[in-house]
């Protein structure tokens, strides 16, 4: 009940929000249509991923069906150079909110103030709509970046609360962007006194080619123990740095009839390492995804990551192959084998197949 409570004050909130943007939006216009203010200036989107899953690690057979995501958000245009966006994730937490300005007539510089995604690596940023893999991302991005399963910094979905500014350069060639951020819980005060370094850089030389590195200088809060960093305790704040580089390489086109979208042959690597208190780790991905015939691609995938780079057994490799159909404009129905070899502290080796239908708008 208390989490219905908090979703219907939520959306509450959003209507307020937007409504008073159409507002601003209509002061010394004279009588315009409320409504149609309204929809010109707010922009919604959504998505819902969801499907079934079978692994069988240590030998102990796994399966579900699952509901990963279900996202809504809203962004509001109250000038020319002013925007608001809001998202919310109705299976877990409220995940962004933060507003943009442009500083400058042209898009060299950018403000961003609120919560929102983080720069580190390229896949963080990225959307799973737009990603290859049912699981997203790749282990290190998933451990790195905040996505996933580090129990010493928690889950935060890559996103964090700070300062961001960024632009693009040298005719759109350059991008950049610097952030001061908290490094904590997300919809959470900050638990220590220092705040997180975050930039990154691309370079594109030529159409469908970007080279990106990044990097991350920060202080965690420990909100848990690791089994593979038993030397920071729970409540301990301790050295949280990263950095990665990558590449991403898009070329050619094929149209899937009716969609009239083109989909490119797409192939993306990164290379990515940080280090918690005194443990380090690294590890890196190579992901590609080729259109077939009509509206079907083939996704491929090689990943690794290692948690402790000084103690043998913490690694794991990961080799996936899958295809994905589009049937709409931003959906798709996705399915994926993937074999899992990992070292002698994590389970055995083991097969892990998933599917996934993914609606969006």
């Amino acid at each position: 009940m208390r989490k219905q409570t908090m979703k219907f004050r939520t959306l509450a909130v959003l209507m307020a929000v937007f409504s008073s943007v159409a507002a601003m939006g209509q002061q010394n216009s004279g009588d315009i249509d409320w409504m149609k203010e309204l929809t010109s200036r707010i922009t919604l989107n959504g998505y819902a991923q969801g499907g079934y899953s079978f692994s069988d690690p240590s030998a102990k057979r796994q399966n579900s069906f699952n509901l990963k995501r279900t996202l809504l958000w809203a962004k509001a245009r109250i000038t020319d150079r002013w925007s608001f966006l809001f998202m919310h994730d109705f299976s877990s937490v409220v995940q962004e909110y933060y507003t943009d300005y442009r500083i400058t007539n042209n898009k060299a510089l950018n403000v961003r103030l609120g919560q929102f995604k983080h720069s580190y690596t390229m896949e963080n940023p990225l959307s799973p709509t737009a990603l290859e893999l049912i699981d997203v991302y790749s282990q290190a991005v998933l451990f790195l970046a905040g996505e996933g399963p580090d129990p010493l910094n928690g889950v935060n979905y890559g996103r964090d609360m700070g300062l961001m500014f960024y632009g693009d350069v040298l005719n759109d060639k350059v991008h950049y962007e610097f952030a001061v951020m908290n490094g904590g819980q997300i919809n959470k005060v900050d638990k220590n006194n220092q705040k997180d370094l975050l930039g990154k850089l691309e370079y594109k030389p030529l159409d469908g080619l970007r080279l990106v590195a990044s990097g991350y200088l920060g202080k965690g809060h420990a909100v848990g123990t690791a089994a593979w960093n038993p030397s920071v305790k729970e409540g301990d704040d301790y050295t949280r740095n990263r950095y990665s580089v990558g590449a991403e390489y898009k070329f050619g086109q094929y149209a899937p009839g009716k969609f009239k979208e083109a989909r490119p042959v797409s192939i993306r690597a990164e290379w990515l390492g940080g280090k918690d208190g005194d443990v380090g780790s690294r590890g890196g991905y190579i992901t590609g995804c080729v259109p077939l015939v009509q509206a079907i691609d083939l996704v491929a995938s090689a990943e690794t990551f290692n948690r402790n780079t000084d103690i043998k057994g913490w690694d794991q490799t990961n080799l996936t192959v899958g295809l994905q159909y589009w049937f709409y404009k931003k959906c798709r129905i996705q399915a994926q084998y993937t074999r899992c070899i990992t070292g002698n502290k994590l389970p055995n080796d083991y097969n892990w197949l998933q599917a996934q239908m993914q609606v969006a708008f």
